[in-house]
């Protein structure tokens, strides 16, 4: 399936707090969406691989993604090394996706910031014919990179305000992380 765009996070719920309302935009505009968890996020305080996978799929169908699938990388211990390249490489192939949302470049989560450099990573190798998958290679448009919780001065903004509500019932499914 050829997606219009694909955002990779390193956690579930790192995409509906960073670029969550980016995406519900662009799918009710008819573009197809998809997602890729790295992790489970298991080493967080609150709620288990089970339970995180669970409010995942509640959180796509809220949001009408087209896939979402979670690549089940050891959470905190994931690198970008060609082990998890070739696995992001075959994703990238498979969807085709014209856009790829990433983690922030910099932020105080080392897996935000390694999942970062992985995508970039991975994208530009992908559309390398070289590199033997059985599939196509295929480079993604542009990759811009979310930014979550931070300091930073953003490029551009996109004004989400007319799907907040369904963006904030997104977050709202991963009810294990909040008090």
């Amino acid at each position: 399936m050829k997606l219009d765009i694909l955002a990779f996070g390193a956690h579930p719920d790192d995409i509906e707090l960073g670029c969550g309302g980016t995406l519900i935009k662009h799918i009710s505009s008819g573009n197809k969406v998809g997602i890729i968890d790295f992790t489970t996020g298991d080493l967080g305080t609150r709620g288990s691989s089970e339970i995180r996978l669970n409010e995942a799929q509640n959180a796509a169908n809220l949001m009408g993604l087209r896939i979402r699938e979670n690549l089940n990388f050891k959470d905190g211990f994931f690198q970008n090394d060609e082990l998890h390249q070739m696995e992001v490489v075959r994703i990238i192939r498979e969807y085709r996706p014209r856009i790829v949302l990433a983690n922030a470049v910099t932020d105080r989560h080392p897996d935000h910031k390694k999942s970062s450099d992985l995508v970039s990573t991975a994208c530009f190798l992908a559309g390398l014919p070289k590199i033997e998958t059985g599939q196509k290679a295929w480079r993604p448009d542009v990759v811009y990179h979310y930014i979550q919780f931070e300091e930073i001065e953003p490029n551009f903004v996109v004004d989400i305000t007319d799907f907040m509500s369904i963006k904030m019932e997104a977050v709202k499914a991963f009810s294990s992380q909040f008090f």
